[in-house]
């Protein structure tokens, strides 16, 4: 069933899980994710990040993703992640997409509030939920443009109050990209945060977050982790264990069938990983 962050984030910030915001770039992952997340009855967010946008238009992913989600006997939400364009937030939203981020990080304040709740009213027309970050997660690789700035706890309160947002990412030294979970998580950060606002807090870059990490996260108050870099992993290195095993193969059913099992088991991990111990 399709969803908005509204439907599943606030019970998740108020206990002990969170719900995993899997980036979506073909549809080998919908269909192990969605498999995934039902054999678990779990809620689950299927993303389109920037790259995926500007590759097949937020139309072309939604018509990829739609029928798995309506048709999943779980909550499912389709989000558009990292967006600081209100036409593509626009066209998401005409398409049917369930949330948008627009993410004004590497604005000034009181800019990326005046634009953020200017997009959470549209959002909200639409039906849809928001989200929002304040502080700016950085980069290990990729868009050597974002700036690093932890969150500030003042800045928070204030964005939560005034930009009209349904979840809040927060920047506590986290890592978008990293591929080994090198990232160290400043909770005292995350406690003054977690005093300003009730809002549920989302944590990106979840690759490079320890196991460790993760569980002692989720008993926060956040209630939505991203996850890419380890699917990406996942797909390249079952993609080329799969073509190994054939060289002379060429049905692309066949190769993709180990690939999307073992998205499924990467999947799965993450969802027990992020549920309710």
């Amino acid at each position: 069933m399709l969803v908005t962050l509204r439907d599943i984030l606030p019970a998740a910030a108020a206990s002990g899980y969170a719900v995993p915001c899997f980036n979506v770039f073909g549809n080998e992952e919908v269909v192990a994710i969605v498999a995934a997340a039902q054999a678990l009855e779990r809620g689950v967010i299927l993303a389109c990040n920037k790259e995926m946008a500007e590759f097949m238009g937020v139309e072309g992913f939604y018509g990829m993703v739609s029928h798995a989600a309506k048709s999943a006997s779980v909550p499912v939400c389709v989000h558009l992640d990292h967006c600081d364009d209100e036409v593509r937030i626009l066209q998401a939203l005409k398409a049917g997409f369930s949330s948008v981020m627009f993410d004004g990080s590497q604005l000034p304040l009181a800019q990326n509030i005046s634009r953020t709740a200017a997009m959470a009213k549209l959002a909200h027309e639409f039906g849809a939920s928001i989200e929002g970050e304040v502080g700016s997660v950085p980069y290990f690789e990729g868009r050597d443009h974002v700036k690093s700035e932890l969150t500030v706890p003042a800045d928070a309160q204030n964005f939560a109050l005034q930009s009209g947002v349904d979840a809040m990412a927060v920047a506590v030294g986290n890592v978008h990209r990293l591929r080994e979970p090198t990232a160290k998580i400043d909770y005292d950060l995350l406690a003054q945060i977690e005093a300003c606002t009730s809002l549920p807090l989302v944590i990106h870059g979840t690759t490079g977050i320890t196991e460790a990490d993760l569980r002692k996260l989720k008993l926060h108050r956040i209630s939505k982790f991203n996850i890419g870099t380890t699917m990406r992993m996942s797909f390249a290195r079952s993609l080329r264990t799969s073509l190994a095993q054939d060289v002379e193969g060429f049905d692309r059913l066949t190769i993709m069938r180990p690939v999307v099992a073992a998205l499924k088991a990467e999947a799965t991990r993450i969802l027990t990983l992020l549920g309710q111990d």
